[in-house]
């Protein structure tokens, strides 16, 4: 059937179970001059050292997102009405069984819009594809980081890779994509075997706010240092669903009991509104460990959550 031209039907109007369930029930896009922000799936989880399954992660959140609508309950931001916003599919994968080649793929293809000025909301996959993100980004001088999870990602090499799911903040750094002394950790938790990976974070001068620390200073107070330690500067924002407890969010890789609720969650990245930020991710959703569904409808709260932080940036033009 040919719908007549101004008859075409608002997709964010329509019952949550029809349509194809893109991202937010945003459109598909193929071609990045036709939207400012792009939402991105990285269906890859090679390089886990844990639970597996975060591939399925882009897949499940799309479904879940189709339960987001439009206008913020608390700012009253409509980021469609913002911008052009759409989803851009999946990382075409060419070699996803060796973990360097599998990152050049998702490099190429993020670069392939953020070339053209188009910002990037990535869903994952395993806290490893944050690292390819951040070398497409281009940015002429490395980029602040807020980064809010259960670990640091800062570890090194693990049974024989430099590039596993607990590295990509070291690479990033050693590679000049991000400024350590513009880089905040939160909600750090959970026992190790060795402490390296808190211990290289300190050293190169981020700002490590463990679990501990959040619940003495408050959500708020996070917020107001991490913003103070971002500055007017470019930045990224990376979301672990570990950052979450797992009472709110069990489906994922490496879970770490006493961490967020949702709600502080929401308050948290909500707090990042104004900021420069440069594009984000959401990443360790891994439905196979999801049994209600619950960790993917989480997954594509705190997406629509950094959809509206990027939708503002593009508005005040600083991104």
């Amino acid at each position: 059937m040919k719908i007549p031209p101004g008859k075409q039907p608002d997709p964010m109007s329509a019952p949550r179970y029809m349509d194809i369930p893109t991202f937010m029930r945003a459109p598909h896009i193929e071609n990045p001059s036709d939207c400012d922000i792009a939402m991105i799936g990285i269906p890859y989880d090679g390089a886990v050292t844990n639970r597996p399954g975060a591939r399925h992660g882009p897949r499940e959140i799309r479904n879940s997102s189709s339960m987001m609508r439009s206008i913020h309950p608390v700012s009253r931001i409509n980021p469609y009405q913002q911008c052009r916003i759409g989803d851009a599919g999946d990382v075409p994968f060419t070699n996803v069984y060796d973990v360097e080649k599998a990152h050049k793929n998702i490099e190429d293809f993020i670069h392939l819009w953020t070339s053209s000025n188009t910002a990037i909301l990535a869903a994952g996959g395993d806290h490893s594809v944050s690292l390819p993100i951040l070398r497409a980004l281009g940015c002429n001088e490395p980029v602040g980081l807020i980064h809010i999870d259960a670990h640091t990602d800062t570890w090194d090499d693990f049974l024989g890779t430099n590039y596993s799911h607990g590295a990509p903040f070291r690479r990033a750094v050693e590679e000049g994509l991000i400024d350590p002394k513009r880089t905040v950790q939160i909600g750090i938790r959970g026992a190790q075997n060795a402490s390296v990976g808190w211990d290289y974070s300190e050293s190169v001068g981020m700002r490590v706010i463990f679990m501990e620390e959040v619940l003495d200073l408050g959500v708020q107070a996070v917020i107001k240092e991490a913003r103070e330690i971002i500055g007017p500067s470019r930045a990224y924002i990376s979301f672990d669903i570990d950052s979450i407890d797992p009472a709110f969010a069990p489906g994922t890789g490496t879970p770490e009991v006493g961490g967020f609720t949702s709600r502080e969650a929401l308050s948290l990245v909500r707090g990042f509104d104004g900021l420069n930020i440069a594009g984000a991710d959401v990443v360790e959703v891994s439905p196979p460990w999801d049994p209600t569904g619950m960790t993917a409808l989480v997954g594509a709260s705190m997406m629509y959550e950094l959809l509206c932080i990027l939708a503002t940036a593009r508005g005040l033009g600083t991104n």
